[in-house]
């Protein structure tokens, strides 16, 4: 029998692996035993198919979006940062967002309503927080009071009229015959506000300047005058600075009481002022009317009980009530610095009582109360509802208007406090708080009913009148024209502080701006237009209206100067003698002629010099001659205003 040759040990080369070789037999032979199964079925490598598949169902599970997220949205969100809430890939997120009309990129920003819609849309259960503003709102606020909580409180009253009408003196007058001689020699300061009992009750009287101060607490949000107060003189019955307080108290909703004073003088007409007054929608009740109006006089004290009884009729009408019992809360009316006592301020309590040892939060400014003063000067431990109070504890001195509220410990307070500055910062470098015509349209399309508020400023009373019922013609169904306030001679802060409290623009018709106006309105973003033609006011509110304002020249203040001197050269005709007292004068500039606040003229300069030399730009500070173009009415006094066109896109 023949021995089988020994196996040989020789490695197969590449080669006769590929053409079969010694191996093709062997692995043949293995099928065969095997049952001609693929050696991929082999048990050696059973195990690692199946690992192999259970890795493959592992990343298909990853990449399967879960079953139900929660998601929380508490405010405007990142679309990466609600990707990642979601658990899906950006890309996908953004495409379910383009489905639904919205194109953002991955660093955009979703307002809170589109990012609860595609969160849902993706199978998300989406939780609505209220977001860091709102939450400090409610916390703010508090619970709302009850029907049966709450407790009469008495008004709080504003004087407001033309100057030299009475006002301090009636106020005056009020205090020294409602107030006792025991408490009347007590009062060792003023505060701010006066508390005037008659017949067992009280009344609160604000010692404000004018409407000034009343629409500048306006303007921050402050609104804590009930009634207002108008004190007409009987001799000269309305005047200009009346008009513009009945305008800001309307402008406010509040109701007027109008006290007609100096009915004690000879020859006064008070049916006169009561005729005057209807021409600005004051009608008195003896005629049909609801405004109150009761003669007066501030120097004899007639009529005083009458006025008193009549403001809290109207206090009555308005069912005025408070809750006294939970924490204070109210509004700073003034604040100052006192170098014995630090940042002290005048709150009026609005709801609650204020007590000592009461931790406060008002606006960016917290602390806690380490003494209370009365409007007599007397230290007391608690005041409740619509009661003036002189507030010790503040770490920084805080702003006339701001709120005041009570909160429960003084971390919380600072928390709030520096949420508050920080917010504050932002908004001051990211935008203006006023509205410009340009903008109108916009708010209009937002909203489905829009009132355009104006304040106009007219070179005469005729070119105001026209202009005012031409321009309330132009309301539609969507939008309203309402003029606030009609006024004659320049544009003053007064109307720049309305303007900026009401929203309103400002339209300046053959008049100037004044200086601290001008500035005013650039710090508040308040719109100031000028006009020379009546036609092209109403069609630039013509087309605010219907939103095709197209862009045009904006006008650019560059400085102004006051003619000291005027000379008159040969061939050349009349030159000022000019200081500049503010901005520069440019010679490529526009020139504006202003007289007693009226502008008479406007054109090009013709000529600038310093000394006898030709110079393109004078500085604040300095004197040179401007000679004007086509103009040689010149006269000491005149203020030229010089300013340039600028290009202006509408928003």
């Amino acid at each position: 029998m023949a021995v089988p040759p020994p196996p040989t040990t020789t490695r197969p080369n590449k080669d006769q692996n590929r053409r079969g070789g010694p191996n093709r037999e062997r692995r043949s032979s293995f099928d065969e035993k095997r049952g001609n199964r693929n050696w991929m079925d082999d048990e050696r490598y059973g195990n690692k198919r199946k690992k192999n598949h259970k890795s493959q169902e592992r990343r298909q599970e990853v990449a399967m979006p879960p079953v139900q997220r929660r998601v929380v949205i508490s405010g405007p969100i990142v679309v990466k940062d609600l990707a990642e809430q979601l658990g899906a890939k950006a890309t996908d997120l953004i495409k379910r967002l383009i489905a639904l009309g919205v194109m953002v990129g991955v660093n955009n920003e979703l307002d809170k309503e589109t990012a609860v819609i595609v969160a849902t849309e993706m199978g998300a259960q989406v939780e609505e927080r209220a977001s860091v503003e709102e939450r400090e709102e409610i916390l703010l606020q508090g619970d709302e009071d009850r029907e049966h909580e709450l407790q009469e409180r008495p008004p709080v009253v504003t004087v407001m009229g033309h100057v030299d009408h009475g006002k301090t003196s009636l106020l005056d007058k009020i205090r020294s015959t409602r107030v006792t001689a025991s408490e009347a020699g007590g009062i060792t300061q003023h505060i701010g506000a006066s508390v005037i009992d008659w017949n067992g009750r009280s009344i609160v009287f604000l010692d404000t300047p004018g409407h000034e101060a009343f629409t500048a607490m306006r303007a921050r949000g402050a609104q804590v005058t009930d009634v207002a107060v108008l004190v007409v003189a009987a001799n000269d019955g309305v005047m200009p600075q009346t008009i513009e307080a009945i305008n800001h108290a309307k402008a406010a909703n509040v109701p007027i009481v109008v006290a007609i004073n100096k009915i004690d003088l000879p020859d006064v007409n008070p049916e006169r002022v009561r005729t005057e007054l209807t021409e600005h929608g004051l009608v008195a009740e003896e005629w049909g009317g609801d405004t109150m109006m009761v003669p007066v006089s501030a120097h004899t004290g007639e009529g005083l009980d009458k006025l008193l009884e009549s403001i809290l009729l109207q206090a009555d009408i308005m069912e005025l009530k408070a809750n006294p019992n939970r924490a204070a809360s109210g509004t700073i009316i003034e604040a100052q610095l006192d170098r014995g006592r630090g940042p002290v301020a005048t709150v009026l309590v609005s709801r609650g009582t204020l007590r000592v040892g009461d931790v406060f939060l008002s606006g960016s400014v917290y602390g806690r109360v380490r003494a209370l003063i009365n409007d007599r000067g007397e230290r007391v431990k608690e005041v409740g509802p619509s009661m003036p109070v002189e507030v010790l504890g503040f770490n920084q001195l805080p702003e006339a208007g701001d709120d005041f509220v009570i909160l429960e410990d003084e971390r919380q307070a600072k928390s709030i406090a520096d949420a508050r500055a920080s917010r504050s910062r932002q908004s001051s470098e990211s935008g203006s708080r006023g509205v410009s015509l340009d903008e109108f349209y916009q708010r209009l399309k937002d909203e489905a009913m829009q009132d355009l508020n104006l304040v106009l400023k007219a070179d005469v009373h005729g070119s105001a009148e026209a202009l005012a019922q031409s321009l309330a013609k132009l309301s539609n169904d969507e939008a309203r024209v309402r003029v606030l306030h009609i006024g004659v001679g320049s544009v003053t802060e007064s109307d720049v502080m309305l303007a900026q409290a009401s929203g309103a623009i400002i339209i300046g018709f053959g008049v100037s701006i004044e200086s601290k106006a001008r500035q005013l309105a650039e710090r508040e973003h308040v719109d100031v237009r000028q006009y020379r033609i009546i036609y092209e006011v109403l069609d630039d509110v013509k087309q605010a209206l219907t939103g095709m304002l197209t862009p045009k020249f904006q006008e650019v203040f560059l400085g102004r100067a006051e003619v000291r001197e005027v000379f008159r050269v040969p061939k050349v005709g009349a030159v000022g003698g000019c200081y500049v007292t503010e901005g520069k004068i440019l010679r490529s500039g526009q020139v504006r002629v202003v007289r007693e606040g009226t502008v008479i003229h406007e054109g090009s300069i013709a000529s600038l010099k310093r000394f006898k030399d030709d110079v393109r730009e004078v500085a604040s500070g300095y004197e040179c001659g401007i000679g004007l173009e086509k103009f040689n009415d010149i006269k000491v006094g005149d203020i030229l205003e010089v300013y340039t066109q600028e290009e202006v896109k509408a928003s």
